[in-house]
């Protein structure tokens, strides 16, 4: 498995140093890396999730998983808390725990005021404020619909000028 800790290295400086981003703050261009999963899973690209939020965390940066339904975001949430038995990762859930308080925001509607640097896409298409996030990591699932729905988002990044990277998983 590619390094995650590697590549979530090269986002600079924590929030503490930087300060929080704001929606649309345009001075922001985003790096982008595409996760991409070997074998289609249901449950594959969220543990992935939480384990990419659990190491930007410990790196001191706060994340945004967004997710495309409620039902989605109430499924990240739960692995969250049981993905790794002798780890507490902090997080909430937008708009609900739209706190200071937690490094790890888990939602569906929109973004929060205080974005963080590191965004983790679990939809199916480019969120509207992805260019408030440092980071953004795309998480795409084995199958075929996964795949070309990721292709059209990494056209997207790529047609932007964004920096694309992808890896396998």
């Amino acid at each position: 498995m590619v390094s995650i800790v590697k590549i979530l290295d090269s986002v600079n400086p924590p929030d503490s140093e930087r300060g929080p981003a704001t929606v649309g703050q345009s001075s922001i261009v985003p790096r982008v890396d595409f996760y991409i999963l070997s074998t289609p899973s249901r449950d594959g690209p969220l543990r992935l999730a939480c384990r990419l939020a659990e190491k930007a965390w410990r790196m001191g940066h706060r994340v945004y998983v967004a997710t495309d339904s409620a039902d989605s975001t109430r499924r990240v949430d739960e692995i969250m808390w049981t993905f790794r038995p002798d780890s507490f990762v902090p997080h909430g859930r937008y708009p609900e725990d739209d706190n200071e308080d937690f490094p790890i925001l888990i939602g569906h509607a929109g973004s929060p005021k205080a974005c963080g640097e590191v965004l983790i896409n679990l939809t199916h298409s480019v969120p509207e404020f992805h260019h408030s996030f440092a980071r953004v990591a795309e998480l795409v699932s084995g199958d075929g619909d996964s795949r070309r729905l990721g292709r059209n988002r990494f056209r997207y990044y790529r047609d932007q000028g964004y920096d694309v990277n992808s890896h396998q998983v």
